[in-house]
């Protein structure tokens, strides 16, 4: 019995990797593949670490905010976002348009394990601090809001204002 439950396992390793898609827990929603194609025109794309112009600092913690909620870039700008969760929960950052955020948002809460290793998001656990390095290419807004399930749901979002 053990050996057949273990060969029905193994057999559906396979199709269990290729369903998690790009990252681990995770779907093939590609919100990140902005060095490719036309998503990158909405939000910017990945920066290069070494030519970042400035460095944002924002916390996130337990009252399901982010400080500072809005941050002004400029056009052109590479900015280090460096963020700390002061929290005792898990916290994330992703950037994004606020439909692909709360599109991904609902993939999350069906799949609430999901774990991101994608340019534009950083998953932080208690005290832990981490950041994301983006290029701010075009004038307008760019959403970001933190898509463990609920958080986004109780205020946990914020503004990119790029000038």
């Amino acid at each position: 019995m053990n050996k057949t439950l273990t060969a029905l396992l193994l057999s559906a390793l396979p199709a269990l990797a290729l369903a998690a898609g790009e990252h681990s827990g995770g779907h093939g929603h590609d919100m990140a593949g902005m060095q490719q194609g036309a998503r990158a025109s909405a939000v910017g794309k990945p920066g290069d670490p070494a030519r970042v112009n400035r460095t944002v600092e924002v916390s996130t913690d337990d009252s399901m905010r982010f400080t500072p909620s809005q941050i002004a870039v400029k056009t052109g700008e590479t900015v280090r976002l460096f963020v700390k969760n002061t929290g005792k929960l898990p916290h994330e950052m992703v950037i994004g348009t606020l439909s692909e955020l709360k599109e991904h948002a609902e993939m999350m809460r069906k799949m609430p394990d999901m774990k991101h290793a994608e340019p534009n998001m950083v998953t932080l656990a208690a005290g832990q601090r981490g950041g994301i390095v983006w290029q701010f290419d075009k004038a307008g807004l760019v959403d970001f809001a933190c898509l463990i399930p609920g958080h986004m749901e109780a205020g946990m979002v914020g503004q990119i204002k790029v000038e």
